[in-house]
């Protein structure tokens, strides 16, 4: 099998999938920016070969690339970056190179929160009211149907960087000023606490590892309110998320693809869909995958990829919670601290990169416990201000 990997080295984390690709058997290729020699060792070993382009936004520059590699290789059996950022830019590549996965014809259903909206309603899950809006006229319109607050965000958008919650007509008129010259998606806001149902399908579209994740905010508000992050996993899914998760992949025809889909868990104890993320849950939860069930996420990616089954046994033994610091606030503890208090239950803490750090913090923690109000108790040493 020839795996071609664009960014292969971003990030860091993600380079375990050219490492388990490769000693599945499979010929990774690498397409990015970045100098072969930046390139950690055990990924450049990993890689059968790496074309650098200056630009990777300039889509011509990735089919001379791909083209190269094809003409050494052979035909490219799959093409994945793992990003959001890029999935419009694969799904070209594919259709360009006809490579199987999502294409052209497809990639507006996981892109365009208009569209994505339509999916969930078939799907007969429900969702927030929404309308995409260009002027004042239109946003009054839904806003006196739905009342305020309400959520502007981007039709095409990665996170919640120029997100707008709007509570009043002033506020509006700001929006409407400051928005970038970009499609807009209006809904209503939506009261609740943010449950993910992540995971991964095998290549008939079944759902062959799952998980779920409780946030402590959402996205917008960590990155808009310069708030702080933590989210953990559940060692029991609840039976509506697995039903209502497990709708939308079939919805969306998943097939060897990662999935993070996002729902508020509202007041009366239902479930309101928000959006779907059609690749690995960003930051560090691939390996909070790893660590709350003693597995290898990325090897057992690779084994459906290349072997077509996941082997690994998925019993959820632990709690595991990414925990956030951001450099602006001072904590009284500090990583020594920390680490002295919870000892081996601190399963991991690294930098986060920058890209990422408005949301997920500057720096990350990773713990684990059985029992969930230990994970709770760290999560709140970890975050205390001074």
């Amino acid at each position: 099998m020839n795996y071609c990997f664009l960014s292969p080295h971003f990030p860091p984390n993600f380079s375990n999938f050219a490492l388990r690709l490769a000693e599945q058997g499979a010929r990774v290729y690498g397409i990015a920016d970045a100098p072969y020699e930046e390139l950690s060792g055990s990924l450049r070993q990993s890689l059968a070969e790496y074309y650098r382009v200056e630009d990777m936004n300039d889509y011509d520059q990735l089919v001379r690339a791909l083209g190269f590699i094809t003409h050494r290789g052979g035909k490219i059996d799959r093409l994945e970056s793992h990003n959001e950022y890029w999935l419009e830019t694969e799904a070209a590549l594919r259709t360009d190179f006809n490579i199987p996965g999502i294409k052209n014809d497809t990639i507006e259903r996981i892109k365009k929160k208009s569209v994505m909206k339509e999916v969930f309603r078939s799907a007969g899950v429900r969702v927030a009211e929404g309308t995409l809006v260009k002027d004042f006229a239109q946003c009054k319109s839904f806003i006196e149907s739905e009342g305020y607050p309400v959520i502007a965000k981007p039709d095409i958008g990665v996170g919640a960087l120029k997100t707008y919650k709007i509570h009043n007509d002033e506020e509006l008129r700001q929006f409407l000023d400051s928005r970038p010259p970009i499609p807009y998606f209006m809904e209503s806001f939506v009261k609740g606490v943010i449950v993910s149902f992540d995971g991964l399908t095998g290549g008939s579209g079944e759902i062959v590892f799952s998980a779920a994740h409780v946030f402590s905010l959402g996205v917008m508000e960590t990155v808009n309110e310069g708030r702080d992050m933590s989210y953990y996993s559940l060692r029991e899914l609840p039976d509506d998320l697995i039903d209502a998760g497990t709708r939308l992949v079939k919805a969306f025809d998943l097939r060897e693809r990662f999935f993070h889909i996002e729902f508020f868990r509202t007041p009366d104890g239902g479930l309101t869909a928000l959006e779907v993320n059609m690749r690995p849950p960003g930051g560090l939860t691939t390996d909070m995958f790893n660590y709350a069930n003693d597995i290898d996420i990325y090897k057992e990616y690779a084994s459906v990829v290349v072997k077509g089954r996941f082997g690994a046994k998925v019993s959820r033994p632990y709690h595991c919670a990414y925990v956030g610091q951001k450099f602006t606030s001072t904590y009284r503890h500090d990583a020594s601290q920390i680490i002295d208090a919870f000892g081996d239950r601190v399963v991991h803490h690294q930098p986060i990169a920058g890209v990422f750090a408005s949301a997920l913090g500057n720096y990350g923690y990773l713990v684990r416990s059985e029992s969930l109000d230990d994970v709770q108790q760290m999560v709140e040493y970890i975050q205390e201000k001074e």
